[in-house]
């Protein structure tokens, strides 16, 4: 299929390239930085505008920060939309308002066209190995057409429901991971600064109940202080937002998520902001005057 994608950076450049290897013909676009020197050697045709891209491809993607970005994308002079004519798809894998989502499905069927959201969870890591989770909300026809493409880049894809059924259920996703973040950092702090080996801990407890992907993957990472970013403080910090901007309009009590954005928040106040979100336990480091350490 002919591909554009807008929006090549930690999650879109790899899900990108593995579009590329499966076959398809990838057209892409500057989008707040220089495309990827990768998929331009690897055949990806670059053009001067999001309309232009549209133009040229079947099917449309974009994984791009947050809302406004989207909406940017989509509907700026010289956006994807202006490109766009009946029959093409456009698929949204940022992770962004639910709402709005469901404005910019409306906005595109008008003009004879589909759209799907489906953002994903799995990180980078999961992006390179195309074994991401992806939750679509859009109309089953059109799901049935891009499932082909969703296949490549993710490992579990499911369509939860109609338009915005699929950020939503991102939300879910982020408060879930948010949350566990906060569980395993409170954890090892704890037990590190009562003497014992985070090491030790973390393998103890990945051979019980407690074991989880959060602390397998992000537990590692606090111990080596690797917080370098898959997934960022500032990202995350917008999901929870979301999250619990959903609950407050459907009157549900989210207690440990505004706790969640809270830490997250202070993280980003200590310069945290770019950070990986495993880096939520300098949070509680900080509050317990200990950082964690191998004894």
């Amino acid at each position: 299929m002919r591909i554009g994608f807008v929006g090549t950076g930690i999650m879109g450049r790899p899900m990108a390239r593995r579009l590329q290897k499966a076959g398809h013909q990838l057209f892409i676009v500057r989008h707040r930085a220089a495309p990827p020197q990768e998929l331009l050697d690897a055949g990806a045709v670059l053009v001067e505008s999001a309309t232009g891209l549209a133009e040229a491809s079947d099917v449309v993607f974009t994984m791009v920060p947050d809302t406004a970005a989207v909406e940017d994308a989509l509907f700026r002079e010289q956006g994807v939309a202006a490109g766009l004519s009946p029959g093409k798809v456009v698929v949204d894998m940022s992770s962004i308002s639910p709402s709005a989502s469901k404005v910019f499905a409306e906005r595109i069927r008008r003009l004879g066209c589909e759209y799907l959201d489906a953002p994903v969870s799995g990180g980078d890591m999961g992006a390179r190995d195309g074994t991401l989770s992806i939750m679509v909300g859009g109309d089953r026809d059109a799901y049935e057409r891009v499932k082909p493409l969703f296949d490549v880049v993710g490992r579990t894809v499911t369509l939860v429901g109609g338009a915005g059924a699929g950020q939503l259920c991102k939300v879910a996703n982020q408060m879930i991971v948010g949350i566990n973040i906060a569980a395993v950092s409170e954890a090892l702090v704890l037990a590190s600064k009562a003497g014992l080996d985070p090491v030790q801990v973390r393998e103890a407890l990945l051979g019980g109940f407690a074991s989880s992907r959060i602390l397998e993957v992000h537990g590692q990472r606090m111990i080596d202080r690797a917080f370098k970013p898959g997934g960022r403080i500032e990202l995350h910090q917008k999901d929870l937002g979301l999250a619990l901007a959903e609950a407050e309009q459907l009157g549900v009590a989210t207690p440990m998520t505004t706790v969640c954005r809270d830490l997250m928040d202070a993280c980003a106040a200590q310069g945290g902001a770019g950070w990986d979100h495993s880096a939520l336990i300098r949070a509680y480091e900080l509050l317990a005057d200990h950082q964690l350490s191998p004894v």
